[in-house]
């Protein structure tokens, strides 16, 4: 009998009557009870978790993260992990108003009721949601006005690696990988229950945790123009720098062979078998191929037992190998061959995303995509080969080309092309560049693919997005631009595709420019800009990253509020010594090799070769695992240097 068959049905009253339910869009996200959902007898549990992810449900539910930490903590007899998202704004305006609380789905029960509240921060414009959820949930929306009734409130995900602008509303943040210290964890806070140990108490010894990171125990000072001048713990027992934690070993880490099933289409309704992590391209302004450093790879026979699983538990007739970069996964034309042999014959559609683009590629893609040949992307990100190296993209215009051609070849006339705009050293021939590369791949089409074999026009949609400056990457040095240079750039792109050719063929997109100088304030922001998210969120602002509700002159206003000036965060230029918010982090990747790479950028434009060529001696050595226990094609490198 599997965990989930002994799991206790306890039959809870709904959170939400018929007469409210009736009134909202899309009522299933909030019953819970979905396929593979865990619910326990909470009278034999120690320990409550609510995991929540700080969106709609449909994003929520597509994320592999939090499926990941369910399966993690609801393994463990004494613990029951519950889901939390955040309410639709018709269900939140009900909630606000009759004073019902947010709750939990499994139990339907108050989140107030759990131990934990842990929240997932995976993209800075979901900051206001929290509040809402905290206040939703009626809990203090900051942590030193909580009580010893409260949820100990924790963040985890890509944002805590700056979760300062966020730190006064949190107890304590989780730095790196669920499947390392979190059992640790939730023995400490079962013991210190039981022992009867007060809320302080706790976050003190979680604190010396590896990896734990809690913000009111530290104190931060600033110089007169503005900079960090320190950081400190308050206590000598508490560590001066939180390292991250990664699992060296994905082969025996827990894994949700069993997802959870929606009743609604998820935004991505589908398997995710993730077959690695890490990334070993070194994209200088990438910050998830920097903190999920090394590549790690999950063993093939592994993989081939999770897909069974997952595939046969869940009735999904999609499934997504996940990755940074897909192509890298050292067996991945086995893998293929399995699931095709496999699932083939059910009509199970197989999805590659990140794969570079080459012969491999392409081939593979032929044989897993559907013959009416879905568009094909390429992230080319800058429109120069001189800026590719500036950011060291590692692909040149004769590969671009060579995959477009490969790809007309074999059928395909959409594709997509994705660019950055702003990025150092950046000038408008690189940004002509993007609409004159365009015209090249369809120049390509007409030239060589025959008249006769054509099955369409070439259709290229060019989408730009506005370069920010993250953590943890060698460009964390870099100034942002202001919304108004972001739309000059954009304009500068549009005018030079007008002047094309082919310019009926390429179709233009760009984002929205003052949603990404918010990005950069949230991503590069102090403990000061913490007063700016709660004005904002006063004033009404409300899921930031939906563009139909994202209002700037909150924002703006926000900032008056608050007295804080966004371009201090933003177009400010850094000296190389300057202490960051972040500093007190250990990433893994050393802050003189980000220096170097962005020397090597700025001054040189030299590219750097992949994790599996050289070792550039980023740091990751010391945690003796994945591509870095692997010998190098171009020898030692530069292996140790800066380590």
């Amino acid at each position: 009998m599997s965990r989930r068959d002994e799991a206790v049905r306890t039959g809870a009253a709904p959170a939400l009557p018929d007469r409210i339910l009736s009134q909202v869009e899309k009522p299933a996200r909030y019953i819970g009870n979905e396929l593979n959902s865990v619910v326990k007898d909470k009278d034999r549990i120690s320990v409550r978790f609510a995991m929540c992810f700080p969106d709609v449900y449909e994003i929520g539910m597509s994320h592999l993260g939090i499926q990941i930490i369910y399966e993690q903590l609801n393994r463990r007899p004494d613990t029951w992990c519950e889901r939390v998202y955040s309410p639709w704004p018709d269900l939140a305006g009900i909630m606000l108003k009759e004073g019902i609380p947010l709750f939990m789905l499994e139990s339907q029960e108050p989140v107030r009721e759990a131990d934990f509240l842990g929240i997932t921060l995976q993209y800075e414009l979901c900051y206001t949601n929290v509040l809402q959820i905290l206040e939703l949930s009626g809990i203090p929306l900051h942590a030193d006005e909580r009580g010893e009734e409260d949820p100990v409130v924790m963040g985890g995900g890509p944002c805590t690696y700056n979760p300062e602008p966020i730190a006064p509303f949190f107890d304590l943040f989780y730095i790196g990988e669920s499947e390392t210290v979190m059992d640790e964890l939730m023995d400490l806070r079962k013991a210190m229950k039981e022992e009867g140990r007060t809320r302080a108490e706790f976050l003190h010894e979680a604190g010396k945790i590896p990896g734990i990171y809690a913000p009111s125990l530290y104190r931060v000072s600033y110089q007169e123009d503005g900079t960090i001048a320190s950081f400190e713990p308050l206590y000598e027992d508490l560590p001066e720098t939180i390292s991250r934690q990664i699992a060296p070993d994905l082969e025996h880490a827990p894994y949700p062979e069993h997802p959870v099933v929606p009743y609604i289409r998820a935004t991505q309704d589908r398997v995710v078998l993730e077959i690695q992590r890490g990334c070993i391209r070194g994209c200088r302004f990438c910050q998830a191929g920097m903190i999920y450093r090394p590549l790690r790879e999950r063993p093939l026979e592994v993989l081939e037992r999770y897909a069974d699983e997952m595939l046969s538990s869940s009735g999904y007739e999609e499934i997504s190998l996940s990755s940074l970069s897909s192509s890298d996964y050292s067996r991945l034309p086995e893998l293929l061959t399995y699931l095709i042999d496999h699932f083939q014959s059910d009509h199970v559609n197989i999805s590659l995303p990140s794969l570079r683009i080459d012969n491999f590629s392409l081939d593979v893609m032929s044989k897993v995509q559907d013959i009416r040949k879905s568009s094909l992307t390429f992230a080319p990100e800058a429109g120069t080969q001189r800026l590719r190296d500036v950011i060291n993209k590692g692909i040149t215009e004769e590969e671009i080309m060579t995959g477009a051609l490969e790809a007309f070849r074999g059928g395909w006339t959409k594709v997509k092309l994705y660019f950055m705009l702003g990025l150092p050293t950046e000038t408008d021939e690189d940004r002509k560049g993007i609409a004159h590369l365009a015209q090249s791949i369809c120049e390509l089409f007409y030239d060589e693919i025959p008249k006769e074999t054509r099955s369409g026009a070439p259709d290229i949609t060019v989408s730009t997005s506005f370069f920010v400056p993250k953590p943890f990457t060698p460009f964390q040095w870099a100034r942002m631009q202001t919304p108004s240079d972001y739309v000059t750039d954009a304009h500068t792109v549009r005018d030079e595709i007008r002047q094309m050719k082919n310019q009926k063929r390429i179709h233009y997109k760009w984002h929205e420019p003052n949603g990404t100088e918010l990005e950069g304030v949230l991503a590069r922001g102090d403990r000061r800009v913490a007063a700016v998210i709660e004005a904002a969120y006063r004033r009404g602002a409300i899921f930031d990253s939906w563009s139909d509700f994202f209002r700037y002159d909150l924002w703006q206003a926000a900032y008056e509020d608050a007295g804080v000036d966004p371009a201090f965060y933003t177009t400010r230029k850094r000296s190389e010594n300057e202490i960051f918010p972040w500093d007190f982090i250990d990433a893994g990747v050393t802050k003189a090799f980000l220096l170097r790479e962005w020397k090597k950028a700025t001054e040189e434009g030299t590219i750097t070769p992949n994790c599996r060529e050289a070792c550039s001696g980023c740091g990751m050595l010391a945690y003796g695992c994945g591509v870095c226990t692997e010998p190098k094609k171009h020898g030692a490198g530069k292996r140790g240097q800066g380590q």
